[in-house]
């Protein structure tokens, strides 16, 4: 039962093109979001779609794909876990953001005209 404890599992499509940066470690961090749509039918029986946003983190292999193969639009599946990290702004505000840390990737729609090569 561990291996579900803090686990997320999502299919959606990148909101943008991925924003990678290299650490001074020269490891790679690759950041999007990721967009889930819901469809239902409302009260009036017309169907309805809810898209949720979430912001997704990639770390060393997983970042070096996702910066060479996924691009804005682009449906993927990620496995990974929820963490929530804090930051000050430059104004003196502690701010806490929920995100996905994917360890796992994988490329189910067409890349939209990016060079997968």
């Amino acid at each position: 039962m561990s291996t579900i404890r803090n686990h997320v599992q999502l299919i959606g499509n990148l909101g943008e093109d991925p924003k990678v940066t290299i650490l001074e470690n020269g490891r790679k961090a690759a950041r999007f979001s990721l967009a889930t749509n819901e469809f239902f039918k409302n009260v009036k029986g017309e169907k309805t779609q809810n898209t949720e946003w979430h912001s997704i983190v990639a770390w060393g292999k997983t970042a070096e794909i996702i910066e060479k193969y996924a691009g804005k639009g682009q449906e993927i599946g990620v496995v990974g876990k929820l963490k929530t990290r804090t930051y000050t702004t430059n104004d003196g505000n502690q701010r806490y953001i929920t995100e996905v840390e994917a360890r796992e990737i994988l490329l189910l729609g067409t890349n939209n005209g990016n060079d997968a090569g």
